[in-house]
């Protein structure tokens, strides 16, 4: 069996969030999304209501000519219910290893973001947040096997091929000090995205978590701390 990826996101609770000021604060958090630099605009819109089994009441392909904040809220605006969540995906640039390849590239990465009104799925925002954010692969911002941060060599076994030519290559201390540079990168994208994100809404609690850390918010910390 291939193993899937783990995966990391953001979730954002707000001091207050009723039903006629649902969309001017997802306008407001989508606002603060670093785009791409060569893929810019929010390219799917999906509204779904009641609950998570149902069929999307809308779903708007917006690739061909790619959405702002304000443009999305008002294709929203007739949908505005409080058992209703709202889905929008981007694209935003982060550092990457292709597979196979020795050279970092950075590349544009999907986003996915989702706005949940407090009465949608049983009250699904009371876990998940009132918005939430997947980033993407976990490992964009915590590496492979361990690598990264104050351990010294693989923490794990290698989980495939790639991974094991991964490792061989961070045997090499100019790789690993590339390695760790460039996921520092991805990890000051994410906490320069909460600083604007803490400007801009009144925000009670924002978490951040992946599948596979305990406390990915302390790897981060681990792994910024390395110099």
């Amino acid at each position: 069996m291939v193993a899937v990826p783990n995966r990391a996101y953001m979730s954002v609770w707000l001091k207050e969030f009723p039903e006629d000021r649902i969309l001017e604060r997802f306008g407001e958090f989508l606002a603060t999304v670093p785009f791409s630099s060569t893929k810019p605009g929010f390219t799917q819109l999906v509204i779904r209501a009641v609950d998570l089994t149902e069929t999307p009441i809308l779903e708007q392909d917006l690739r061909a000519v790619p959405h702002g904040a304000t443009e999305v809220v008002e294709i929203a605006k007739n949908y505005l219910h409080s058992d209703s969540s709202y889905e929008v995906r981007s694209d935003w640039d982060l550092w990457v290893l292709p597979p196979a390849e020795d050279q970092w590239k950075l590349e544009p990465q999907p986003l996915d973001i989702f706005c949940h009104g407090e009465d949608f799925d049983d009250s699904f925002w009371q876990e998940n947040g009132h918005m939430e954010v997947d980033f993407g692969f976990e490992h964009f911002f915590t590496g492979h096997a361990g690598l990264l941060g104050t351990r010294h060599g693989p923490a794990s076994p290698p989980e495939s091929p790639l991974e094991a030519r991964l490792v061989e290559m961070m045997a090499w201390p100019e790789n690993l000090a590339t390695y760790q540079e460039k996921t520092r990168e991805n990890i000051r994208k994410v906490l320069g995205w909460v600083q604007r994100i803490e400007k801009a809404l009144p925000v009670k609690q924002l978490r951040l978590w992946s599948e596979g850390e305990e406390n990915f918010e302390a790897r981060l910390e681990e792994i910024l701390a390395v110099r």
